[in-house]
């Protein structure tokens, strides 16, 4: 992909959640990232519990631009290190947080800073101490080498145009041992033109790999044990095939 190209997506996907935020919208409710579902808020529909969605800010509920709830997928501990890759209005950075405690920390990275600034706003309603909102493209992450225990993120890698750069940064991040938990959308018989449609990118299918290049990308960063844990059909527009998947993995020891 042209870097032209790619600036161009990074801006036109900055701009649609800053845009989200401003006009207090969730995903589901314009653009949707989540299964359908009869249930009213987008963090139902992506799978959080009533317990969960009732222990953090209303804001950070409604603000959930995902496709599906990685922490369930993972077994954090108190004192790990956790962060959350493209972490939006903060829900599962404030959820990981309850999970790590004092002796942890919860780290967000988002590109957005309108999506910065909202999530500091939450952590600092939810009484937060030890969550860091930190604003940077996960491309290129402001995360030191070998720091960090948890990897999750929620329906935004497939918005990156550089999705092989992205795992090779988590991998760098991660310490030996460390895991990849995330929830995505992968495509199958995307045709190319829609792959190529910058303006469409904010949509979470455009840039949508297939399944096996997917894993394949994050198999070629190093990672082992990599494995699908769960997935959902979202859409099938003739021979596309569009799902949300629940992915994990391990950098070795």
């Amino acid at each position: 992909m042209k870097s032209q190209d790619v600036k161009q997506i990074q801006e036109s996907v900055r701009q649609h959640y800053a845009d989200l935020v401003k006009i207090d919208e969730s995903c589901c409710s314009s653009v949707t990232c989540c299964p359908d579902t009869d249930t009213n808020s987008s963090a139902e529909k992506n799978g959080y519990t009533d317990a969960q969605i009732s222990s953090i800010p209303t804001d950070a509920a409604e603000h959930s631009f995902g496709c599906g709830n990685p922490l369930e997928y993972t077994d954090v501990q108190e004192g790990d290190v956790v962060v959350d890759l493209g972490s939006g209005a903060g829900i599962d950075v404030l959820l990981a947080s309850q999970l790590v405690g004092e002796s942890g920390s919860a780290i967000g990275i988002d590109m957005t800073p309108e999506m910065i600034e909202k999530a500091r706003q939450n952590a600092e309603e939810a009484g937060a101490k030890n969550v860091d909102f930190r604003l940077g493209e996960i491309e290129s992450m402001p995360v030191g080498d070998g720091s960090v225990d948890w990897i999750i993120s929620n329906c935004v890698i497939c918005l990156s145009p550089d999705k092989h750069k992205v795992f090779e940064e988590a991998f760098r991040v991660l310490k030996p041992g460390g895991k990849l938990v995330v929830s995505d959308m992968v495509a199958n018989n995307m045709p190319g033109w829609v792959r190529t449609a910058v303006s469409t990118w904010v949509s979470c299918i455009s840039g949508a790999l297939p399944e096996d290049q997917y894993l394949g990308s994050i198999r070629q960063a190093g990672f082992e044990d990599v494995q699908v844990l769960s997935k959902s059909a979202y859409a099938k527009m003739g021979p596309v095939e569009v799902a949300s998947v629940k992915v994990a993995a391990v950098k070795p020891a």
